[in-house]
């Protein structure tokens, strides 16, 4: 029996099959998605409402949930290598429908900022225990191609959060679409608490002690490929929250059609779930390295393209849609192979090191994302100009990173004969 074949076994014993198991994961991550891209068609409406007279201030709506989503993963993986996942999952799911729904009643900006923070300190538990639930069962490809099926199925949900935001504000208050996220969290913890086994077997369980934790997260910054391919993804996320910050002001004032903001989120977002696919189909044959150098070289080649016909003569909507789609579908080829590559020698410590690299890429993508947001005015080059800056950057230190003398045999990063 192949390793994938033992592991996929494994959990049909042990809880729901490959299936259930990979849109329980989806289901998960899109906690914290739905609570970002639900948010941009109601930015005005919140500002409207809680008196926020500068536009770029609103997006602090969405940073204030990043620095607390990112901010707080540092804590989930220790603690959950100690108590193991799934009574961590529990409470944080708890906490996280709890301040949806304070957001929702949030009477002031600093109120609802606050909530929101408290609301990405909750989800950061997700993104930690969802890629330590996976590692604990998978390595290597295997963890590539499982989380690039999860990606799949998570896709889906930008595409269509902003449509359920945008439904919403069609017959209710914005307030209305905290509540949705409130429903929608208890039914996935329903969910989990019924069919998902707790992953973290108690003879690997870890002490919650200084020394332990210092270790664990010294040997997740020192290790060449997880800190360098962890601060590669950083700087792509930087440019993935630079365009969820920027997008609704460019739609909104840059082309005028405010009406077709979920069209537009939809037609960017939908090739990153293909791309994501395609990763899952290949992966183990051509190897997680290679295509994500690849990858982020078509990343920054079409950012770069984007920004140049933008600079000498301009755009319609029609061709921004067209050629961001082309730009973030790499986005799905990139992002699952870093974290595979990343995670890879750490399966001994994965939920210290899943929220140590977690907090990086969500802390430091979200503080350059905010950068490209607050640049806006009133036209696409800043947005454009930070994208392809970061691709840049990102390859160069993916390059660097993953030079063939450093790999190993039976390493991840291999590269097929």
């Amino acid at each position: 029996m192949t390793e994938r074949a033992a592991a996929a076994h494994e959990t049909d014993r042990h809880g729901p099959r490959l299936g259930e198991f990979v849109a329980m994961m989806a289901a998960l991550m899109a906690v914290n998605a739905l609570a970002i891209d639900s948010m941009l068609p109601a930015l005005p409406a919140i500002g409207e409402a809680l008196n926020v007279s500068e536009d770029n201030r609103r997006q602090l709506v969405i940073t204030a949930y990043l620095v607390g989503f990112g901010g707080a993963q540092l804590l989930y993986g220790p603690i959950s290598d100690r108590l193991g996942r799934k009574t961590i999952l529990t409470v944080s799911l708890l906490f996280y429908g709890l301040f949806a729904i304070a957001s929702g009643l949030a009477t002031s900006f600093e109120m609802l900022l606050g909530a929101r923070f408290v609301q990405g300190v909750s989800a950061a538990a997700t993104r930690v225990l969802v890629v330590s639930i996976v590692r604990d069962r998978y390595s290597g490809s295997q963890m590539a191609r499982l989380m690039s099926l999860v990606f799949i199925v998570f896709m889906i949900v930008p595409v269509l959060a902003p449509a359920f935001g945008q439904a919403v504000l069609a017959v209710a208050s914005w307030r209305f679409i905290f509540i949705g996220l409130g429903v929608y969290c208890a039914t996935v913890l329903a969910w989990a608490l019924i069919r998902l086994p707790e992953t973290h077997m108690p003879e690997n369980r870890r002490p919650l002690s200084i020394r332990h934790i210092g270790d664990a997260i010294g040997t997740t910054l020192s290790h060449r490929l997880s800190i360098g391919n962890t601060i590669a993804l950083t700087l792509v996320m930087g440019g993935l929250f630079g365009f969820i910050n920027s997008i609704q002001q460019i739609v909104f004032d840059v082309f005028g059609r405010a009406d077709l903001m979920a069209w537009v989120f939809a037609g960017i977002a939908g090739p990153m779930a293909l791309s994501s696919w395609l990763n899952s189909r290949i992966v183990e044959r051509i190897g997680s390295r290679r295509i994500m150098l690849w990858a982020l070289g078509v990343f920054t080649s079409f950012a770069a393209l984007h920004l140049a016909i933008v600079a000498f003569h301009g755009e319609t909507l029609l061709a921004f849609v067209l050629l961001q789609s082309l730009t973030m579908a790499s986005f799905g080829l990139i992002s699952a192979n870093l974290g595979a590559v990343a995670m890879e020698p750490l399966g001994h410590i994965a939920g210290t090191a899943s929220s140590v690299q977690g907090m990086i890429t969500t802390v430091g993508g979200s503080l350059v994302g905010l950068a490209i947001g607050q640049s806006f005015n009133g036209t696409t080059v800043p947005f454009l100009l930070g994208f392809t800056l970061c691709g840049l950057a990102a390859l160069g230190i993916a390059l660097w990173t993953n030079r063939p003398e450093e790999t190993m045999p039976g390493s991840i990063i291999d590269l097929p004969e």
